[in-house]
């Protein structure tokens, strides 16, 4: 089984990525480039499922051992691959011409992908695939209609369905509440997205938590000076502060016998 996140495997991979499917709300995600076990965690996910078909080649799994405080021979052991080193690109074997011919296109570089689509389209997508047998890979997406990609998380989340039921009803993917009781607001809708019982691995709670750390590393990768660029903020406000007031005493000094 190939694994993978193939997000576009059709020719058109650059403009199917479309903002959201009609109507469909994305779902909030506040990452958290400092939650050093988040991306730990997030790095084995992509390792696992995706790095069979999609590259970080604007990565190099030394920065990556650095910033979220992998000793090097750990890295080596587990993470990099045989035919890499530790300060090689995250590149994969799989050769672009063939892979074009299994899927259509290419699977993307996923370096820049939550800078393209956002933090909130990337979550929203990995969680709403649906069991769909007029598709050739028997699944389909809320987000990115008609996806041309298997669910390789299936075995870790379930089976998933659209069905109608009694749902609670969000705004912006945001879980409305009574505001007497707090509860639920409550209403019958169709095409609500519904797990199968029995068919995943982990509760829905434990696969979101997946997905966030996922989504989180991916992040991470997008802009991984990001920490380091804030800290540097400060003290350039700091500086500018300082170098403001001096400014200031300087001007007032040198036209204080001009009048």
């Amino acid at each position: 089984m190939i694994k993978g996140f193939v997000f576009a495997l059709s020719a058109l991979a650059g403009s199917a990525f479309a903002a959201g499917g009609p109507g469909v709300p994305l779902d909030s995600i506040d990452v958290d480039p400092r939650d050093k076990p988040s991306l730990q965690r997030g790095m084995s996910t992509f390792n696992q499922y995706c790095l069979g078909c999609h590259s970080m080649e604007f990565q190099r799994y030394e920065r990556t051992a650095t910033d979220l405080e992998i000793p090097a021979k750990l890295m080596e052991a587990h993470v990099v691959p045989a035919h890499h080193k530790i300060g090689d690109q995250q590149t994969i074997a799989m050769p672009s011409d063939a892979a074009a011919e299994w899927f259509g296109a290419p699977p993307p570089d996923l370096s820049l992908i939550t800078r393209k689509r956002g933090n909130d389209w990337v979550y929203t997508y990995l969680k709403t695939f649906y069991t769909d047998p007029t598709r050739p890979l028997g699944v389909n997406n809320l987000v990115f209609e008609k996806v041309g990609m298997p669910h390789v998380l299936q075995p870790l989340q379930g089976e998933q369905r659209l069905v109608c039921t009694n749902a609670p009803v969000k705004e912006n993917g945001v879980v409305q509440t009574d505001p007497l009781t707090g509860n639920p607001i409550l209403a019958d809708q169709c095409g609500v997205l519904e797990v199968v019982e029995g068919t995943g691995q982990l509760s829905a709670e434990e696969y979101d938590q997946v997905i966030y750390d996922l989504v989180n590393y991916m992040a991470y990768v997008a802009e991984p000076s990001r920490v380091s660029a804030e800290r540097i903020g400060i003290y350039v406000l700091l500086f500018l502060f300082v170098f403001g007031i001096i400014g200031y005493l300087l001007k007032r000094e040198y036209w204080k016998d001009i009048h």
